[in-house]
């Protein structure tokens, strides 16, 4: 928690209605907290272990070829592929480890209450993702009305990265991506909704997708170790928010984030 947050909240709430969303943001922050803990449990005593078996397995199976007085072609193509494959298998655990440090930064680090001018932040995060992509014909539509809203900066923009480039990445074998991101005030609350024309997947499998190192494709097909969706779930959690997914196979997907802070939009 930020100085200026826990000064404000050193102060008794003046009125009901502050004293419940003081209990209201705690109750959020503590609940994310315990999921995360219990997907780590999870992550580290049964997924990583995956890709460890590769490395211990082919580890003997090597010695054993190489061990012989005179290998012949076949022996050392053989010994070639279990070394890809504990390479690849290392550098996949190595993509795991990185995607848990992410994960426990973004569950743990003060939270930075300010506005943020979210279109703007869009319009960045849609020039460095095209610049990454050269070769990836998107359509990209922004909202066309400036919206501010409160909550931490770096956390909102690891989200949104997480979001659009997924996005990005599932829809790059179509002819013309799609990419759109809508905003919309419900009850008082911002929902931004980020939409794209690409794989799709069974839309009944839809909530396992927020568990850690959870995917629906596989990774001949698209790259990553799925730590996307569980990022933004804790973020959206720890603003008091939630994330859910629909998609079609085949037909894309749409991702909506739930941000229930106050919201502003600002005629152009």
């Amino acid at each position: 928690m930020d100085k200026a947050q826990q000064a404000s909240e050193k102060v008794a709430p003046q009125t009901l209605e502050e004293a419940l969303a003081l209990l209201a943001r705690r109750d959020a922050e503590l609940a994310a907290l315990r999921d995360v803990q219990q997907q780590w449990v999870h992550a580290v005593s049964h997924d990583l272990r995956a890709p460890l078996r590769h490395v211990l397995a082919f580890n003997p199976l090597i010695a054993e070829l190489l061990q012989q007085a005179a290998p012949n072609a076949d022996d050392l193509q053989e010994a070639c592929s279990f070394l890809q494959t504990m390479d690849q298998s290392a550098k996949r655990m190595a993509a795991m480890f990185d995607g848990l440090l992410l994960l426990s930064r973004a569950a743990r680090q003060p939270l930075q209450w300010q506005a943020v001018d979210l279109q703007a932040m869009l319009q960045r995060l849609q020039v460095q993702l095209q610049a990454r992509n050269p070769g990836h014909n998107i359509e990209w539509r922004l909202p066309a009305t400036a919206v501010v809203v409160q909550g931490d900066a770096q956390l909102l923009e690891q989200a949104l990265t997480a979001a659009l480039s997924n996005a990005v990445k599932f829809s790059h074998q179509q002819i013309q991506a799609q990419i759109v991101v809508m905003v919309e005030e419900v009850s008082g609350a911002m929902q931004i909704s980020v939409c794209d024309n690409g794989a799709g997947f069974d839309g009944s499998r839809a909530d396992r997708l927020f568990g850690i190192f959870q995917r629906m494709h596989r990774d001949s097909e698209f790259e990553g170790v799925g730590t996307g969706l569980a990022l933004i779930q804790g973020i959206c959690q720890r603003h008091g928010g939630q994330a859910r997914i629909e998609a079609q196979l085949g037909q894309g997907c749409t991702l909506r984030l739930s941000w229930p802070q106050s919201v502003s939009f600002l005629s152009q």
